[in-house]
């Protein structure tokens, strides 16, 4: 696995070696993110349409750690601002926002696909 992979498409590989210790465990990390996420994401989607702002607000918290964890700044950074924006129960700011977040998601999944394909 190429590691430049992640550090050229903007991942803090270095921060999330000194939270998970090796690459090893940063890879495993990474692969459970991508099996949760396949889940999370068409979840996340219900909870918007559903405007269900509580389970919302518990999923993106989720995201926004493993984020942290991982490396991924900006997804981190966009899911702590839906997260405290859904708990205001400020629909219409996930309304506006939502397709950024989904969108930094799934390019941060494509990324990590490749990585871990390489």
């Amino acid at each position: 696995m190429d590691k430049n992979i992640l550090i050229n498409n903007g991942i803090d590989v270095e921060a999330g070696l000194e939270i998970l210790g090796d690459m090893e465990m940063y890879n495993e990390t990474l692969s459970d993110f991508l099996d949760e996420m396949k889940e999370r994401m068409p979840k996340i989607e219900e909870y918007k349409n559903n405007k269900d702002m509580s389970n919302y607000a518990i999923l993106v918290h989720a995201i926004k750690g493993d984020s942290k964890y991982l490396g991924f700044t900006k997804l981190a950074e966009l899911s702590l601002n839906h997260q405290l924006k859904s708990q205001e129960n400020d629909y219409d700011y996930i309304c506006n926002n939502y397709d950024e977040l989904v969108k930094e998601a799934n390019r941060i999944i494509d990324v990590v696909n490749k990585y871990l394909n390489s």
